[in-house]
């Protein structure tokens, strides 16, 4: 969705090959070679735009777009066995990623988790689904979660940013809520001791180049 706010356009002689929008509160910053052509930079400043929204849906994804990709993870994962009733971020969730009731299929994340990398939420959502197929954490549990190919990296990362920000986390059973083991459970990481991940602004760099195609700098593949 494009910007509702002003923005503000900034020209750079310094700058050569990147075209960069960021928020600032209701205002959009974006920076541009002074170089450009005026139809160049509103072409530029068009796309890296777009791609900022696009970047930001994706961290912020609503809960109906969370329902359906927890449908989708257990298709893909779980041979479509998981079947949740609901799916929706929670913000009273502080001490937990995720939490699963198996008895009415609920399934809620900590909007702690918003601004993370799509895999890693991924994996938690894959973590709770399982909960709806076995209650606990023994072996058959973490079979079924193991079939998610990001579960080691995703659990690691969670335990840095947990640990980096002084997070005190617990599991997501439902029923009880033990101290979570390093790495057990579960956006980039926080930048400064007790920075919450999901509050830094998103930002979009492009690359022109010759052809048209855009680099978007800072991208990884989910």
């Amino acid at each position: 969705m494009p910007p509702t706010g002003e923005i503000e356009v900034r020209r750079s002689s310094r700058r050569r090959r990147t075209v960069t929008a960021r928020r600032d509160g209701d205002k959009t910053v974006v920076m541009v070679p002074a170089g450009l052509s005026a139809a160049e930079e509103r072409e530029w400043i068009d796309t890296v735009l777009k791609r900022l929204a696009d970047r930001e849906r994706r961290r912020h994804p609503s809960d109906d777009a969370l329902f359906d990709r927890a449908r989708e993870l257990s298709r893909r994962y779980l041979d479509g066995r998981a079947a949740p009733a609901s799916v929706r971020w929670v913000t009273n969730q502080r001490s937990r990623w995720g939490s699963c009731t198996p008895d009415d299929g609920t399934i809620r994340l900590s909007t702690q988790l918003r601004g993370m990398p799509g895999w890693v939420v991924d994996y938690v959502l894959v973590h709770e689904l399982a909960h709806l197929l076995v209650a606990g954490h023994g072996p058959s549990f973490w079979k079924l979660v193991d079939r998610y190919p990001r579960t080691e990296r995703a659990r690691g990362y969670l335990e840095g940013v947990a640990a980096t920000a002084g997070l005190p986390l617990v599991d997501g059973d439902p029923t009880h809520d033990p101290p979570i083991r390093a790495g057990e459970m579960p956006h980039d990481p926080p930048t400064r001791a007790g920075e919450a991940p999901h509050d830094r602004p998103a930002a979009a760099d492009v690359t022109p180049t010759r052809s048209g195609d855009l680099v978007l700098d800072g991208d990884s593949a989910t």
